[in-house]
């Protein structure tokens, strides 16, 4: 595991917890020496989590729409930015380049992306590692709601058990490193 796709913000939240939660899990990847793919965005918690990164000394990769592009909202002080026409494309370039991933608070964007990712390790597209980083607790209610979901029949317990859930950055980093992975690239052809 060397490179890590986060997905949150492009908007800080509400709370002050939120900022330094993006803070600190930038640094614990550069001073633990991964490599960081997100969304490309230079505002919003994307912004503080890719400043602290480099700050950190990663390599920072940002994935982001042309249409984002026009808007002037891209980072220009990444190691790397890689620009796409489509959303889809965005999160098929992270997960290609990711070797686990990582959601942050954020708002229907994020959970989107967490949820198809999430969704192609039940297709068995790929099985890369999981995580939410539940900053103040921002995802009790979703895990409440996927725990729900999984008792009513709708989600596997195989499927429960590939996320991983923590409150700090460096718990969730040594929970994912311990995580199974069993097939570490994407299988398009297997694509439905």
């Amino acid at each position: 595991m060397k490179t890590i796709g986060v997905f949150c913000g492009a908007r800080t939240g509400e709370r002050a917890a939120f900022g330094e939660g993006a803070r600190a899990l930038g640094e614990a990847l550069g001073h633990r020496g991964f490599n960081l793919v997100y969304g490309g965005g230079k505002v919003g918690l994307m912004g503080i989590l890719a400043d602290a990164a480099l700050r950190a000394g990663a390599h920072v990769v940002g994935v982001i729409p042309d249409f984002l592009v026009a808007r002037e909202v891209g980072h220009t002080g990444l190691s790397e930015m890689i620009t796409v026409t489509s959303m889809h494309d965005r999160k098929a370039t992270m997960a290609e380049r990711s070797d686990a991933f990582i959601a942050m608070p954020g708002g229907i964007g994020t959970l989107e992306e967490l949820f198809e990712v999430w969704t192609w390790s039940q297709l068995e597209l790929h099985r890369k590692p999981l995580g939410l980083l539940n900053i103040d607790n921002y995802f009790d209610s979703l895990i409440d709601f996927v725990h729900q979901a999984g008792a009513q029949g709708f989600i596997p317990q195989q499927s429960l058990d590939q996320l991983s859930v923590a409150n700090d950055p460096k718990t969730l980093l040594d929970d994912l490193a311990q995580a199974p992975e069993t097939r570490s690239h994407l299988h398009w052809e297997r694509r439905i």
